[in-house]
């Protein structure tokens, strides 16, 4: 009686084995996930690359608060000097004062980009292309940064419509005389 318990238990363990085998595994396992391969660094050069000079195109520049401006000069130091957390911290506290300032989203964007976290990075672009002017060398810098944040997660069909979203930005300026 024992053997045919045994047999029946084999039998069973098999049976579950083969159909385990046979169910694909879920989106959320560690094989299936997107590994970013991008080096953050590289990814916010091609960002802040894609802006160019904006010589020739339309280019909206907001007047800006001096306190804000100081903010951002100090993010900047800080990042070039290796401290992300306090270049961080600089633009959080500038956005506390002034919190629509697509200028200050997308730079905040680029460092969470910095910090491996593509989905601020991805939430600050957006909302920033959302209330900018949508033309232009920061319009581009949204676009490119959904670029990026969707070539790393693997998403190649998103990160091409983002590209052709930045290339819709490039808008001609107004003739002079």
């Amino acid at each position: 009686m024992s053997q045919f318990r045994l047999a029946f238990r084999l039998s069973a363990l098999s049976a579950a084995l083969v159909l385990g085998a046979c169910a694909s595994p879920s989106p959320t396992t560690p094989e299936t996930a997107p590994v970013s391969t991008i080096p953050p660094a590289t990814m916010v050069q091609a960002i802040r690359a894609s802006a160019g000079d904006g010589d020739g195109e339309l280019a909206v520049q907001p007047l800006r608060d001096p306190m804000i401006e100081d903010l951002r000069v100090r993010a900047v130091a800080l990042e070039a000097q290796g401290d992300l957390v306090g270049a961080v911290a600089a633009l959080d506290e500038a956005m506390t004062i002034v919190d629509s300032d697509p200028a200050l989203l997308q730079e905040r964007a680029e460092l969470a980009i910095l910090q491996s976290d593509l989905p601020m990075a991805t939430q600050l672009a957006e909302r920033a292309y959302a209330i900018g002017a949508q033309v232009g060398p920061l319009c581009r810098r949204h676009w490119i940064t959904l670029e990026q944040v969707r070539l790393s997660t693997g998403d190649a069909d998103g990160a091409t419509q983002a590209r052709s979203q930045a290339d819709g930005c490039r808008v001609a300026g107004p003739n002079r005389y």
